[in-house]
């Protein structure tokens, strides 16, 4: 494969340092001094209060599923077009889905379908939505719409760190944001999350769950039933090297899409830009017109040694949530149909973005 889709990218010597300062320290296991400058870096540069490092971003939605006890006939709502991670903790517990369409102008949960969906589901336990591509959903209608509800809001922010809302990090303001550090995101420790959060409480919670939710005495005792859920020191320090460039990942993310924006033919429409803030440009995402299809594109691609894929298929389609319920209005099926991710790592080259294209003419 000569361009992937999004891959990991080292910032010289600074993760080899960390790293070797990780391993003199003594410490492998899911604490130590990397992890915790990595959450405190986190929370301050995301203005935060506090931060969890998980062993992945999955496990950051598992410990808010089990801290708000989701149980076998509970509701959560969550949007429709995104990655199944954002609700399967929650579907594991036993909730049942409720999924909410996009906004054709965002590709983000569509707040006026939110509303409706609160309104028809009113002991819903929680509200899940996902910030799409780097963009963020829009965040202060969501807020005030959970607050009137009583339902905690979760931004599902994996593949939006760096992004602003307003002038605000990603997820601000929300009960609780989770980020991904998984190997293709813009940050990464080769895997791993974190867990945001303005409460204390839920913090302290969270992370006492996460170490099996052992008790603060010497014996081994336990009131509740936790799981191991904490980063490890040593990617913790890849990660802490990656967000010391985050301005750097960025500004190069956004070159991509700028590069990508000059060379894409009139037929292929770049995902919208939401007004209210300014994305991670994570991956520079299309719609292709009637004829061209997504998944011919993916293996004509792939020939050439240039990796792309589909959009995510909606939640409401996938066989496992056969059984959802959903508040719907086409977005997501229409934008599945002819969505078409770009490879869109840092620095990839122009004669590779040239490439692309003309392998997407001959469809």
């Amino acid at each position: 494969m000569r361009a992937f889709l999004s891959p990991p990218f080292l910032n010289g010597p600074d993760e080899r340092d960390l790293l070797l300062a990780a391993l003199a320290s003594g410490y492998i296991a899911p604490c130590g001094p990397m992890v915790d400058a990595l959450e405190r870096e986190a929370a301050d540069r995301l203005g935060f209060a506090g931060a969890l490092a998980t062993v992945s971003g999955t496990m950051a939605l598992e410990l808010l599923a089990r801290a708000l006890e989701i149980r076998p006939g509970d509701e959560v709502i969550a949007s429709d077009l995104t990655f199944i991670a954002s609700v399967a903790p929650f579907a594991d517990r036993g909730a049942r889905p409720v999924f909410v369409d996009a906004d054709p102008a965002t590709w983000c949960v569509d707040v006026a379908l939110a509303e409706r969906a609160l309104a028809e589901h009113p002991r819903a336990k929680a509200f899940v939505a996902t910030d799409l591509y780097g963009q963020c959903c829009d965040l202060d209608p969501l807020i005030a719409l959970c607050a009137r509800a009583g339902v905690p809001l979760i931004v599902d922010a994996a593949e939006s760190l760096g992004a602003t809302y307003r002038g605000r990090a990603a997820g601000k303001g929300a009960w609780a944001a989770v980020h991904s550090l998984n190997g293709n995101k813009i940050v990464t420790a080769g895997g791993g999350g974190l867990l945001l959060t303005d409460d204390p409480a839920l913090l302290a919670l969270c992370r006492g769950i996460a170490g099996q939710a052992r008790e603060p005495v010497a014996w081994y005792e336990h009131r509740r039933l936790g799981t191991h859920g904490r980063l490890g020191n040593v990617p913790a320090a890849i990660a802490l090297a990656q967000f010391r460039h985050l301005g750097d990942a960025l500004r190069d993310k956004a070159a991509v899409w700028d590069a990508w924006l000059a060379r894409l033919p009139s037929w292929a429409t770049p995902m919208p830009t939401a007004s209210y803030g300014v994305p991670n440009r994570w991956l520079t995402v299309v719609t292709l017109p009637p004829g061209k299809s997504p998944l011919r594109a993916v293996e004509a691609l792939a020939a050439r040694g240039l990796e792309a894929r589909p959009l995510w298929k909606p939640m409401h389609l996938q066989p496992v949530f056969r059984d959802a319920g959903a508040v719907l209005a086409g977005v997501g099926e229409d934008l599945f149909a002819r969505g078409l991710c770009l490879p869109s790592g840092r620095g990839l080259a122009p004669a590779l973005m040239d490439e692309t294209v003309e392998v997407l003419e001959t469809l």
